[in-house]
């Protein structure tokens, strides 16, 4: 076929688009694992004086 749509080629050359898609999905896990890191021993701390007031 050698007559192709505008829309055939633009669906059909997405290879780009989706690894700019991957690539912004690993960053934002990355920054939410980062973030969660960062605030861990705060949110543990917080967890462990909690339980321990049961008691």
């Amino acid at each position: 076929m050698r007559h192709q749509t505008g829309a055939y080629r633009l669906f059909a050359n997405s290879n780009g688009q989706t690894m700019a898609e991957y690539a912004l999905i690993l960053a934002t896990i990355a920054l939410v694992t980062a973030a969660l890191y960062q605030n861990a021993s705060t949110i543990l701390d917080s967890l462990v004086n909690n339980v321990c007031s049961l008691f």
